[in-house]
């Protein structure tokens, strides 16, 4: 029988500080022997493990084009084990006779030892890939060397793929150079790595322990990738703008404030892209964006983490209608690209990119789903008696428009699912957006909303300086009378805009929320590779 090295990560502490000090040990003996793993500065890789299959397998069907499995039905069974340990021989001998040579590197996550040859698994970025390492291909010194390793430590192997008799492929090394000595045991792999707070703060090994947690920061890479490409192809501009700033504008949040040494001056972490990208479009860059990191000083749950990856996106001469437009089109790239189909399944819901989203004033949503129609409400105290018969808390300070809000939030969100755009917001939310011409107590703004989540908020922008400045004064009156999440007058904002910003639209996404739905993460968490924890000191 072989030995199968497996650590067991749940054994008693004294016993752990044992392993770890065998460890320590066999890293000075390699570095007494002048083996010292962590000397060598490069190894040059020509495969990942998915390559060499995929390769083999195409190499394969080339040179064994045309041969037949062997029929064995009626055999023996000695007879049948006969011709298929021949036929396997035979074409063992073809692909040996031209092999594909293949030097691959990564970390060994399980080892037999049988005798004068061993078997191991080697993890790199793609996947996993069986080892065949004999003491008569690699020495005996090496091979001595390398059954003295341990789960963990990170191998450059040279060699050539083979198929064995059970159908798997394989590396047969004929070279294994230890790359890095592994100090740290890892959880045991039958079980993997399954306590979410250690996954969090130590997401290096979650990475190498869950598989699913790797498959879904690649993902979020190809998303930020095909993000890019969608704006490219419509001539939008990428741009990088201040992350601390004295005037944090753009949201209702609250920030994060610090200070300047070196100008002896409070500045604030940005809550928001918006301000200074709406200052390019002045200075006549068209259309333009932003990915970037914001912070919110809130707190954290399934959906929120108060540092987080934001997107903005500003187009002249268009309108919030522009920004739909461009919103159903960028999700339907988007899973498309992704996930191969416009249909994405998030918690066992199937939710559909392809069909037309669909839009629904603020007003008529509230009416559907909460039975009252704010159009009838013509006070702010009748919306303040609706609110209490309700049991949906405001503040004195709040008016009609916020309540309204309130309800929507209460009755509507967990409503929508499917894509839909929430549309024509009350002016009392919206201090950045413009007007509806026909309708001065609503302004041109949606929210999409996909699986009960707000996924973006897009409006028609406030060019009107003047109007600006007015609701600016609103702004600052609220945040007197204690609204920490208000914004301020931002006077080099109004004068970008007395200098002119034609018409735009814009939009921001939370591109964590988008990185959930479509790789069917539950929790914000889950798709930020270093999430926001509390410190165990």
């Amino acid at each position: 029988m072989g030995q199968q090295n497996n650590e067991n990560n749940g054994a008693p502490q004294q016993d752990v500080n044992q392993l770890l000090k065998v460890r320590r040990e066999k890293l000075q003996t390699l570095q007494e022997n002048g083996k010292d793993p962590f000397v060598i500065t490069k190894y040059d890789v020509t495969h990942h493990s998915e390559d060499v299959k995929t390769e083999y397998i195409k190499h394969e069907e080339e040179l064994l084009a045309g041969r037949e499995t062997p029929n064995v039905e009626g055999m023996e069974e000695d007879q049948a084990k006969e011709v298929i340990n021949n036929d396997y021989n035979e074409r063992r001998a073809i692909m040996d006779a031209n092999p594909i040579q293949v030097s691959i590197a990564g970390r060994m996550l399980f080892k037999r030892v049988m005798g004068k040859a061993s078997f191991c698994n080697i993890q790199d970025l793609k996947g996993k890939i069986q080892v065949y390492v004999a003491r008569d291909a690699i020495g005996e010194e090496a091979y001595a060397d390398f059954k003295k390793s341990d789960i963990g430590d990170i191998f450059g192997v040279k060699g050539y793929a083979f198929r064995t008799k059970t159908g798997e492929i394989s590396i047969h090394a004929e070279e294994i150079t230890l790359l890095t000595k592994s100090l740290q045991i890892l959880p045991e792999k039958f079980h993997g790595l399954t306590d979410t707070d250690t996954r969090y703060r130590q997401r290096y090994v979650d990475l190498i322990m869950n598989p699913e947690a790797k498959e879904t920061f690649i993902k979020r890479s190809l998303i930020l990738k095909e993000i890019r490409n969608f704006l490219a192809a419509r001539d939008f501009m990428e741009v990088e703008t201040p992350t601390l700033v004295s005037n944090p504008g753009g949201a209702a949040a609250r920030p994060f404030e610090t200070h300047y040494n070196a100008l002896n001056e409070d500045v604030k972490l940005r809550i928001s892209l918006e301000l200074y990208l709406k200052r390019l479009i002045v200075g006549g860059l068209e259309r333009v964006y932003e990915i970037g990191r914001v912070y919110r000083n809130e707190g954290v749950d399934t959906r929120h983490n108060p540092e987080f990856t934001l997107m903005e996106l500003y187009q002249a001469y268009t309108d919030y209608n522009g920004m739909m437009e461009l919103t159903e089109s960028m999700f339907k790239y988007l899973a498309e690209k992704v996930n191969g189909s416009s249909i994405v399944t998030y918690n066992g819901i199937d939710i559909d990119f392809g069909k037309p989203f669909e839009r629904i004033t603020m007003t008529e949503c509230v009416k559907k789903y909460a039975g009252i129609d704010f159009d009838q409400v013509k006070t702010d105290e009748e919306a303040k008696v609706l609110a209490k018969e309700h049991h949906i808390e405001y503040e004195e300070r709040h008016t009609k428009g916020h309540i309204l809000n309130l309800f929507f939030e209460e009755y509507c969100e967990k409503e929508l699912v499917q894509p839909t755009f929430v549309m024509d917001h009350p002016i009392a939310i919206s201090p950045l957006t413009k007007k509806k011409p026909e309708d001065p107590e609503k302004v041109e703004r949606f929210e999409l909303f996909i699986n009960g989540w707000e996924m973006c908020n897009a409006y028609s922008e406030l060019n009107d300086p003047i109007d600006q400045r007015e609701r600016f004064a609103q702004q600052d009156a609220a945040a007197a009378a204690g609204d920490e999440e208000a914004e301020h007058t931002d006077e080099d904002f109004l004068n970008a805009l007395e200098i002119g910003m034609p018409p735009t639209g814009g939009i921001g996404y939370g591109i964590d929320r988008l990185v959930m739905l479509l790789t069917d993460s539950p929790a914000i968490r889950d798709v930020l590779l270093f999430p926001t924890m509390k410190s165990l000191n």
